[in-house]
């Protein structure tokens, strides 16, 4: 009887879970309502897919909870997807009842293919380039709160969040222990930069291509750009008036990584029997840690560096201008939309002129735009600061009391420094290398001299120029309400605030900034290929100009596609290589940063003798 009453309990415990079992999996599988969708692709264009949603059932009215931060929770429709990447959204009746469509946007069309398969790579630098290692060890809650105490929301429902990336406390670190250790070079050498520019201390005709102030050219104009227009835009509009202060800041201390590496690309550079010179952190990180006893750490960095060269400046000095230059020309003159292919081939040809003279040539043309078109844009900017003039102590207010307001950038004080310095970082590229590559041409038997010219590229670059930028979107206002307008946009509707015909200005202005910014990279670029297959293709070819040449063909092809095609994330996966270059740079700079200082000390009391003799 026991034996029966276990077998009894067994086969009811079994009953109710088949019966009531499939009445609970019949109310899961229950949709609280029916949800149809359409996907909508217009053209073979990328970024430009829209999902529609369509809610049958439920209890109205509907939220939509989209993947995509910039889509409204009232939104029943999501644009400027990417196609073959997927999309989420969870749509949730006033009830609480809930469902969520996970649907792949396909790629047809070549750029479309091409656009969703460097989609995953930019995210996967993104994580190592912007990754927020404060965030990580816990120091702070990276969600975005108000004066008020209440969590920031996107326009998504998400919570908004800031981030301190690694490669800006990457590059300000090594600014500040650089600034330190050389016993704030960056202040006390400035008058003797100004004279070394001029010409007072030179003296005869030493190894080298360039003189002082064409290297000190060829360097502003890659570095001298977009980000001086569109970047200080995005600053001030994050992180208000405020960022300008610690833009400013950066920018001084920016100066100092400037003068080491710069030291160290003429100390470590070598120069041929035709008298041509390669130069640059490729050179001082093979060579110079090969004489610390480091030789395949040196050997690993330089070719890291001498890669993420070629593809910055393919990339980001020259695809990213071509089309950022076009794009705003075609805002200025809708009529050119689909001219993008002859622009490029324009730009290809006028660029092709100047590089293939070399350096000198790159130096020649630079010496003559840079002051030019710096000239331009900042008596652009003065006219507009003498009508404002009666505003200016409002506005240095402004910029000083937002810099420390607990509420700025509605992420506090760090907030907002943390933009200013990201900008300057991505402004001027101080630490990052490149411009060592060009000051490493220049004419002195002594490198620490071309340190203290670099001295300047940053004062000029985010102290003058982007600080005047700046207070011109601060005099205008545009930041307060941008109403979706971003980078050169912004810029552009604060100078026409005041002077209606000035976007015609910008739009040359853009496009010499753009072109100076290609013919210095290119240079870059060049000599990075130069130090990874100039000794094979030589073998190869029987002649290292055949060698350049390949590159320089390389080069101009790619001002063609960047000014003729959507490359959504192939720009940014071009522009992130910039910032990486910085990685392998700043440890051959710490190592090696007590030789600079050295060499600093020895020709500091040259130029004391100097003086006592006089």
């Amino acid at each position: 009887m026991r034996y029966l009453n276990l077998l009894l309990t067994i086969l009811s415990f079994f009953f109710c879970e088949v019966i009531f079992g499939q009445a609970d999996s019949a109310r899961v599988k229950e949709d609280p309502f029916k949800v149809e969708y359409k996907i909508i692709n217009p053209s073979e264009g990328i970024n430009n897919a829209s999902l529609e949603i369509d809610v049958i059932g439920g209890t109205p009215p509907y939220q939509y909870f989209w993947s995509n931060s910039d889509v409204c929770v009232d939104d029943t429709a999501a644009h400027n997807l990417t196609e073959g990447r997927p999309v989420n959204v969870t749509i949730r009746d006033s009830s609480g009842k809930e469902k969520t469509l996970e649907l792949l946007i396909p790629a047809e069309s070549l750029p479309e293919i091409i656009n969703s398969k460097f989609v995953p790579i930019v995210e996967a630098l993104d994580e190592v380039i912007f990754w927020d290692p404060f965030a990580a060890m816990g120091f702070y809650e990276p969600v975005l709160m108000d004066e008020e105490g209440n969590v920031v929301k996107q326009a998504n429902g998400q919570a908004a969040k800031r981030k301190t990336p690694i490669i800006v406390i990457w590059l300000i670190l090594g600014a500040l222990i650089f600034t330190f250790y050389m016993r704030f070079v960056n202040i006390k050498g400035f008058r003797h930069a100004i004279g070394l520019v001029t010409g007072k201390y030179d003296k005869g005709e030493h190894k080298g291509e360039v003189s002082h102030f064409q290297a000190l050219a060829t360097a502003l104009s890659g570095t001298v750009g977009l980000g001086n227009i569109a970047g200080v835009a995005v600053a001030v509009s994050l992180g208000g008036p405020g960022a300008t202060l610690w833009m400013i800041i950066a920018g001084l201390l920016g100066m100092t990584s400037k003068f080491v590496e710069c030291t160290l690309g003429v100390k470590y550079r070598t120069i041929d029997d035709k008298g041509i010179v390669s130069g640059g952190p490729m050179y001082y990180l093979r060579d110079g840690l090969k004489k610390k006893n480091l030789p395949l750490l040196g050997k690993v960095l330089s070719i890291l560096f001498a890669i993420l060269a070629i593809g910055a400046s393919v990339g980001g000095g020259n695809m990213v201008q071509a089309n950022q230059s076009f794009s705003q020309l075609v805002v200025i003159f809708p009529s050119l939309e689909n001219m993008g292919p002859y622009f490029g081939a324009l730009l290809a040809i006028i660029v092709g002129v100047v590089i293939i003279g070399g350096i000198q040539g790159i130096a020649k043309v630079t010496g003559k735009m840079v002051p030019f078109m710096g000239i331009l844009y900042v008596l652009s900017a003065l006219v507009i600061i003498i009508i404002n003039i009666k505003q200016i102590d409002d506005a240095f207010w402004l910029i000083v009391n937002g810099a420390f307001s607990p509420g700025a950038l509605k992420g506090g004080i760090v907030g907002v420094l943390i933009v200013g310095f990201q900008r300057s970082a991505f402004s001027n590229e101080a630490g990052v290398g490149s411009a060592a590559i060009a000051h490493s041409a220049v004419k002195t038997d002594r490198p620490v001299t071309e340190g203290f010219v670099s001295l300047l590229e940053p004062f000029i670059d985010t102290v003058i120029i982007c600080t005047m930028t700046a207070l011109v979107i601060i005099f205008s206002g545009a930041y307060v309400n941008p109403q979706g307008l971003e980078g050169t946009e912004l810029t552009s509707e604060a100078f026409s605030s005041v002077l209606p015909w000035y976007p015609y200005i910008l739009v040359i202005t853009i496009i010499l900034f753009a072109f100076s910014t290609m013919i210095s990279w290119s240079y870059y670029g060049l000599k990075a290929f130069d130090f990874l297959f100039g000794r094979f293709l030589e073998k190869v070819f029987g002649s290292r100009k055949i060698s350049d040449n390949i590159y320089r063909v390389i080069f101009l092809f790619f001002i063609v596609i960047g000014s003729s095609a959507e490359l959504g994330s192939v720009l940014e996966f071009s522009d992130m290589m910039i910032l990486a270059m910085a990685f392998p740079n700043i440890i051959g700079m710490y190592i090696l940063v007590p030789e600079v200082r050295r060499e600093m000390k020895e020709y500091m009391s040259y130029i004391k003798t100097l003086k006592t003799k006089k």
